[in-house]
């Protein structure tokens, strides 16, 4: 997830990849799934018409629908959500905290990074 997100609004500086990659090549993620599924009608059309075409805003337009649909929070709240609910469950397992914390901060890094 945090990897789609990135793709859509990470700094290309620091993420080291073209913004809009996966928008580009037409894939399928996270965003854009939540995207049409909340999108409405004008807007689904739109998704629609921008996924089979290659018009050079293609990014530019896709990135405003998804904003538009709230795609961006959207994708955020749900990234945290599953990181508590993971975190928490890493709680409960009966292993001593030093053995959990190798996995804890991978988690960490993986939610947090930039890049």
């Amino acid at each position: 997830m945090q990897d789609d997100y990135l793709d859509a609004f990470g700094d290309p500086e620091k993420f080291g990849k073209q913004v809009g990659g996966d928008i580009l090549a037409n894939k399928k993620t996270f965003l854009s799934i939540h995207a049409m599924e909340v999108a409405t009608p004008a807007q689904l059309k739109q998704l629609i018409a921008l996924n089979k075409g290659n018009e050079i805003a293609k990014v530019e337009k896709t990135l405003e629908i998804y904003k538009d649909t709230n795609a961006d929070a959207w994708a955020k709240e749900l990234k945290e959500k599953y990181y508590k609910i993971a975190m928490q469950h890493m709680e409960e397992i009966a292993v001593l905290s030093a053995r959990k914390k190798p996995l804890t901060e991978l988690a960490e890094y993986l939610i947090n990074r930039e890049h």
